[in-house]
């Protein structure tokens, strides 16, 4: 399969074709998977749908190197996580198709980069190495060719007098940000805009409490005068994203899927509408994993939409002996 095809897929037949060539990819490259499906007892030839797909759950990442490629690896990208907690590793071997990835899925959901300014609150991510995230709003920074775009740390007056400033000009913005930072800067400062939006990543690291996501929109509703909150959807095992534009509904781009396990069978999947563990196939982990189990909890709407309505508890994830070899 070439890397570049995923980004050419325009029916369910043709991401269907390409996932079940990269199955075959995986049993013959990744080692890890290998096992893992060995493990599972599962016949190769017998994997002719995508429902069949075994998915991996996504704490391999913990543990092993997992790797599709016998290419060098470029970067690593690497999971926050508190003090001595164990973080999830992403072997890249091909930084161009992330960047790739990343830029195509933005443009399929908002457009052009450069019609925005891009300000950037994600102190918890720059504070550290080996951040996807940042790779990533880092490049929609440079893309977006506006002198005003860029990294805001600890800066919350600077920010607030930009932001303020820019919106009132008419300027499209994306604000882009950790969820703890944006609170603190809607506590500190009181803002009406207009022109703005305002995109979560999720998360409070520690800092704050969690929120479920209601509550946490509302907040951040009330304090930037926005009547929607965007979210994005990512994380350090997977190279594309999803995005909300508001009310906690997701899409994806035509590369990537989700699908909903049984809570209490993890190798079934759910129907539409029923809340199940998300399974999500991203194509640009051509080269790492494409088929991963999350920790998330969701429910698939029509379409490529979906919610995502919590975690598992990470003390009791149901299925957990697909953990063991």
């Amino acid at each position: 399969m070439q890397s570049n095809a995923i980004f050419n897929i325009k029916t369910s037949a043709e991401f269907e074709d390409l996932a079940l060539q990269s199955f075959k990819h995986q049993w013959e490259f990744n080692a890890i998977y290998k096992r893992f499906c060995n493990h599972l007892g599962i016949d190769p030839s017998g994997i002719n749908t995508v429902e069949k797909i075994p998915f991996l759950p996504i704490q391999f990442f913990k543990q092993f190197d997992v790797l599709a490629s016998q290419n060098p690896v470029q970067t690593i990208f690497t999971s926050s996580g508190t003090t001595g907690s164990v973080t999830s590793k992403h072997l890249v071997t091909d930084l161009d198709l992330y960047v790739k990835s990343f830029r195509e899925g933005f443009k399929l959901h908002y457009g052009n980069i450069e019609e925005y300014t891009v300000l950037a609150l994600l102190p918890s991510y720059l504070e550290r190495d080996g951040s996807s995230l940042i790779v990533m709003v880092d490049q929609l920074i440079k893309d977006s060719k506006k002198e005003e775009s860029g990294f805001y740390l600890n800066d919350y007056p600077g920010l607030s007098e930009k932001l303020k400033r820019l919106d009132a000009e008419g300027e499209k913005i994306l604000l882009i940000g950790v969820s703890f930072a944006l609170l603190d800067l809607t506590e500190a400062f009181q803002f009406n805009l207009n022109n703005t939006i305002v995109m979560e990543t999720g998360g409070m690291k520690g800092r704050r409490k969690e929120l479920i996501r209601d509550e946490l929109h509302q907040l951040l509703k009330n304090g930037f005068g926005v009547d929607k909150i965007h979210s994005e959807y990512g994380m350090t095992e997977l190279l594309s994203q999803g995005y909300s534009k508001g009310d906690g509904i997701f899409t994806t781009p035509p590369w990537l899927r989700v699908y909903m396990r049984d809570t209490e069978d993890a190798l079934q999947l759910v129907p539409e509408g029923v809340t199940g563990g998300i399974n999500v196939i991203d194509l640009a982990n051509h080269n790492s994993c494409p088929f991963i189990a999350t920790q998330d909890l969701g429910k698939k709407l029509d379409g490529n939409r979906f919610e995502i309505l919590g975690r598992f508890d990470t003390s009791d994830i149901r299925g957990c002996n697909l953990m063991v070899f």
